[in-house]
């Protein structure tokens, strides 16, 4: 009886590729405990509100101008070495953090480390779908949003523990134990397929799979797909328009910008703040750390979902409750400035929105953007049309992390929230009638579906 393939080498490549969305985490994560600190001169300089806005939104920015040129260097030098050598230079943002003297050192680090987290977005999940056998591959995508949640939760508990210096260092150590991990993996297969290195192709494969499995099948689906590729390959500027190309950018750009144009950056770099307008009667560090357990735990209980539901379910689900959370933490605010007696007898009610909202983000529109990113594209433009992907999502971010603050002040925190509101409900019904099933289906069945041939 022929072997089964084993899973934990490829539960162990999927997690350790994934260490990178963990550094990015502590990025994203890091504005929200410590923006009281640096606002008071911890730092040894005073930062205004305005500035500091600059400081959560230029780490968007910072990834946004990486995505394009990644997407050519993992087809280049492949995905493992383009991982290991964003190490130094995320050390390096870290570093400049703890030099820094004013703001525009501040502004520097926290654009290289937008950097460096954003070329993770784009090699992580492309890593893990070509690694993963079919059953698997949505749980090996989910890794990326779990350990971004996970970092996020990470920086939150040590901002609140310690002072800015201390948590920017326990941050900067993450980077080099990566690469520790990074040193382990093996290469994508599917990128020896590409380059024609069929023997380092095979053994990449038998690590991943065991060494009493039998690859044939897979290494000849590799294979198959390369061919595709390459029989249907023409300049890039032809491969972007070609009709598979073009649903696929549909989709997954769209997703990138509902994803953005939810409100969940607004949530997470500045929850410390919301919290404190709201009056809760909690303490704000602790509704900031609440709602970055609840992000980790529902992405944890998505992983066993992913693989059975759908992509497609999940989104649905996830979109119309964040919507109806938005919406209640836009409620709050409204009766706030109008009726201060009656929004303190709701005073619970945006940190039960918020709480909620993190968990179907978590369980949907968090990581399935990502993870269609990487199975939409065919492999001769993954690298490129992923990259643009990613470059939207994050163009997307600067633009809500940068505007949030003098958005919400200069119309409300209340009707901000309503308009996120309103884009995640338009969200639902773009899943609904645009976005095809991926789930349990090869690369050949999906660029079939994509191209109205399925």
């Amino acid at each position: 009886m022929a072997a089964e393939a084993k899973l934990l080498p490829q539960y162990v490549a999927g997690l350790s590729a994934a260490m990178g969305s963990f550094a990015l985490g502590t990025v994203i994560g890091w504005t929200a405990p410590v923006e009281p600190d640096i606002k008071d001169g911890s730092l040894g300089f005073e930062v205004s509100s305005a500035e500091y806005g600059w400081v959560g939104s230029l780490m968007a920015l910072g990834a946004a101008c990486v995505c394009v040129p990644i997407g050519y260097v993992i087809n280049v030098i492949g995905r493992k070495w383009t991982m290991l050598i964003l190490v130094p230079p995320f050390v390096l943002g870290w570093v400049l953090i703890l030099l820094a003297s004013n703001v525009f050192m501040l502004y520097a680090a926290r654009f290289l480390l937008g950097m460096c987290g954003g070329a993770f977005c784009i090699i992580a999940p492309i890593y893990t779908t070509e690694i993963a056998q079919t059953k698997i591959r949505g749980i090996l995508g989910c890794f990326f949003q779990m350990l971004i949640t996970s970092g996020i939760l990470y920086v939150y508990v040590v901002g609140a523990m310690a002072e800015v210096m201390v948590s920017s260092i326990l941050c900067a150590i993450v980077p080099i134990l990566m690469a520790l991990l990074f040193l382990l993996l093996p290469e994508s297969p599917a990128f020896f397929v590409l380059k024609g290195n069929m023997e380092k192709a095979q053994k990449s494969l038998q690590w991943l799979r065991g060494k009493d499995y039998d690859i044939s099948g897979e290494m000849a689906e590799f294979v198959a797909n390369d061919k595709y590729a390459k029989e249907n390959q023409v300049s890039v500027a032809k491969s972007l328009v070609k009709k598979s190309t073009l649903r696929a950018f549909a989709v997954s750009i769209s997703l990138m910008l509902f994803q953005q144009l939810s409100g969940i950056n607004a949530i997470v770099m500045y929850s410390t703040g919301i919290f404190k307008d709201a009056e809760t009667g909690f303490t704000d560090t602790t509704c900031t750390i609440l709602v970055g357990t609840m992000m980790v735990v529902a992405t944890f209980i998505s992983l066993f979902f992913i693989d059975r539901v759908g992509r497609k379910p999940l989104l649905m689900i996830s979109a119309s409750f964040m919507s109806v959370c938005t919406f209640g933490v836009g409620f709050y605010f409204f009766k706030k400035a109008g009726d201060e007696d009656f929004a303190k007898s709701i005073a619970w009610l945006p940190v039960v929105c918020c709480c909620l909202y993190v968990i179907m983000f978590s369980c949907g529109f968090g990581a399935i953007p990502w993870l269609l990113m990487a199975e939409l594209f065919s492999e001769d433009i993954k690298g490129i049309a992923g990259s643009i992907a990613g470059t939207t999502n994050w163009l997307a971010a600067f633009l809500v992390t940068n505007t949030y603050p003098f958005v919400s002040e200069a119309i409300g925190i209340g009707l901000t929230f309503w308009i996120f509101s309103a884009l995640t409900l338009l969200a639902v019904f773009f899943v609904l009638f645009i976005v095809p099933e991926t789930k349990g289906k090869t690369f050949l069945e999906i660029q079939a579906i994509l191209e109205g041939n399925a």
